[in-house]
């Protein structure tokens, strides 16, 4: 990815373009059959999840932008450890009191989680690399 000046490149819907990545890595990783929330399309996230979807989805477009490409070489588990942590933030925003198990520490979230996270990451910064 080469970075001669910042451009700052947007998706049209960025909750959208998250939650697609997010049921991709579900469906791949998951093992057995996934919640049905976990995999629930756009149209049945609730709002608050929206909402979060395209938070994360910008802070990690930004993350990258402003590292001017630099992320390319980030582990896999640095980029889903970003991930992680900005949808846990995005869980206290919303909820005062989470179960822990939503805002767990990356080394207390299974596998499954972990890689989906990374593949976020990786999907988002895929995408701005073909928009370029």
């Amino acid at each position: 990815m080469t970075y001669h000046r910042r451009v700052s490149v947007q998706v049209e819907e960025p909750g959208r373009a998250f939650r697609e990545a997010w049921i991709a890595g579900v469906r791949k990783r998951y093992p057995g059959e996934p919640k049905p929330g976990y995999v629930a399309p756009w149209e049945a996230t609730p709002e608050w999840e929206r909402v979060s979807a395209a938070t994360v989805y910008e802070q990690v477009r930004q993350f990258i932008e402003v590292a001017e490409g630099a992320t390319a070489k980030l582990t896999r588990e640095q980029k889903g450890r970003f991930v992680a942590l900005c949808c846990t933030a995005q869980i206290f925003r919303h909820f005062p009191n989470p179960k822990p198990s939503y805002v767990a520490d990356w080394s207390e979230m299974p596998e499954w989680q972990q890689e989906t996270d990374s593949d976020i990451f990786e999907h988002i910064e895929q995408a701005l690399i073909s928009m370029r």
